[in-house]
């Protein structure tokens, strides 16, 4: 199986020169064998590619643009559907290959399939019958573990008989200490809440900061990614007309002979 990457090597877009880069050099980190196919010098991967990729995953326009993947003739995704899978660790999974013994992801697909499976360790004895790991302790086997639970049970029975004055009169105490200590630590869970109200708002105002840095830069990358498609859309309008005006040309030769 050889993995295809379909790159733009003139491409003048700065976002998708450093999206097929972090491809190429992710695949290159993991010694992923794979197949560089450019679509700017040559018309035939060009229209491979967008003829192969599904409907349902090119974008509105209907032209999708560097980077694209592809495993032989199966479609595996674009950049974005990689950055995926390599923030999962399932890039071998999004490429529709196995992982390599002792990688992270051979390392999860094995605990998967362990909970999938249910596989459980489990004891036989010497006929073959399945027997409880929790071990008996051997004078509950031998009958008399229960006994000693018996006259345990009948001398806390005594004591509790005698000790119940003292328990009231402690548990009396005890309710009059706990009422008098509740009514001071309500000032300090006062002091908690405020400061946890602070650090809501302070982790909150964070996060929107760091929303609005994400959404400046995908405007940017979408503004980058609007113009290169501009560009391959022109340079196919002046093949076209470039085409044209070699027909008109070879058409008026032929009348003036």
């Amino acid at each position: 199986m050889v993995i295809k990457v379909f790159l733009a090597s003139s491409s003048g877009s700065t976002a998708i020169k450093k999206k097929q880069q972090d491809v190429v050099g992710f695949l290159e980190a993991l010694k992923v064998d794979y197949t560089q196919l450019d679509i700017a010098c040559n018309e035939e991967n060009r229209m491979w590619m967008r003829q192969n990729v599904p409907e349902e995953k090119k974008p509105t326009n209907g032209i999708p643009l560097p980077p694209q993947i592809f495993n032989e003739e199966n479609y595996c995704g674009d950049y974005d559907t990689f950055f995926d899978a390599k923030e999962d660790n399932s890039v071998y999974a999004f490429l529709g290959l196995p992982p390599p013994p002792g990688s992270k992801e051979a390392e999860q697909a094995d605990k998967v399939h362990i909970v999938e499976n249910g596989n459980h360790a489990e004891e036989t004895n010497a006929e073959g019958n399945l027997v409880d790991s929790i071990e008996v302790p051997v004078e509950e086997r031998n009958g008399h573990a229960h006994g000693e639970e018996e006259l345990q049970q009948a001398a806390d029975d005594e004591e509790a008989e005698g000790g119940e004055e003292e328990e009231v009169t402690e548990g009396e105490t005890a309710d009059a200490e706990e009422t008098a200590g509740d009514e001071a630590p309500a000032e300090e869970e006062d002091v908690e809440t405020v400061e946890e109200t602070e650090d809501i708002a302070r982790v909150e105002e964070e996060e929107g900061q760091e929303e609005a840095d994400d959404d400046r830069e995908e405007e940017a990358l979408q503004s980058e990614e609007e113009e290169e498609l501009r560009q391959l859309e022109d340079e196919e309008e002046a093949e076209v007309q470039e085409d044209e005006e070699e027909d008109l040309e070879e058409t008026q030769e032929e009348e003036a002979e």
